[in-house]
């Protein structure tokens, strides 16, 4: 093996490790007890239809490659989706349309997410959450938000990010207080830019953020959100993910 190629495994595998741990530290997360309390009561009582299987019930970790340069942000896990199954954005119905999309623009090596071990891998993509534990009605409370931001500070020091992209106006929120709060003298504008389907804003020179609806059953039962309109954004995020800037950090 060159020497070039064993830096780069070495490099790797030191990312590899770093994510891994820091997916740990997220699982056995316990700061905000409502949550906690939560994930358990969903994970004992379960839906129906999944009475048979054992849910994870607890804070869900990142998911994706360590070396991602688009990191996807999302709003919570679903009750009986990512709490149940332990991955982000899997097994339901937000995760069914997130995954055909992520495929079709070459960011996942298959459309289909049942289960945590179902082969489903990504490519130079990461997801994670503004919060991660499934809240009561989908709403997590500004202080529990504020809790779990520093996860998603941890994510962003550890990947080479060049595209973050928003599913939803929290999501777009956490985005923004993480680069007023930790690097606001990176920033291009001091202005916080307006979320909306396709609003895409140099966040720094080296980052673009992005924002899309959640497709969340709410936006696409409506038809706020159609596959069309999702597949448009992952065109334009695919064009920056694979434009030639260097890499950040090593």
């Amino acid at each position: 093996m060159s020497d070039r190629k064993t830096v780069q495994k070495k490099r790797t595998s030191a990312r590899e490790r770093r994510w891994n741990a820091l997916n740990r530290q997220i699982i056995g997360c316990e700061q905000c007890p409502r949550l906690i309390e939560h994930c358990q009561t969903v994970a004992s009582e379960k839906r129906a239809a999944y009475r048979n299987e054992t849910y994870w019930g607890k804070p869900v970790p990142n998911f994706g490659d360590p070396q991602a340069q688009l990191l996807i942000v999302g709003l919570a896990p679903g009750a009986h989706g990512a709490n149940r199954t332990g991955r982000m954005f899997t097994g339901d119905r937000s995760g069914d349309w997130l995954y055909r999309a992520l495929h079709k623009a070459g960011f996942a090596n298959q459309k289909n997410a049942t289960s945590a071990d179902d082969g489903l891998q990504l490519v130079n993509c990461a997801i994670t959450n503004a919060c991660h534990c499934a809240p009561p009605g989908n709403r997590p409370t500004a202080e529990e938000l504020a809790n779990c931001a520093g996860w998603f500070d941890a994510a962003l020091a550890q990947l080479p990010v060049r595209v973050l992209l928003a599913l939803g106006g929290i999501a777009w929120n956490t985005v923004w207080s993480h680069f007023r709060s930790n690097c606001p003298q990176n920033l291009l504008s001091d202005r916080k830019p307006k979320f909306g389907h396709g609003a895409s804003v140099p966040l720094t020179s080296e980052i673009t953020l992005i924002g899309s609806y959640h497709p969340s059953q709410q936006n696409t039962f409506t038809g706020r959100l159609t596959e069309p309109m999702l597949n448009a954004v992952f065109r334009k995020v695919r064009k920056l993910a694979d434009s030639e800037r260097p890499s950040r950090r090593p």
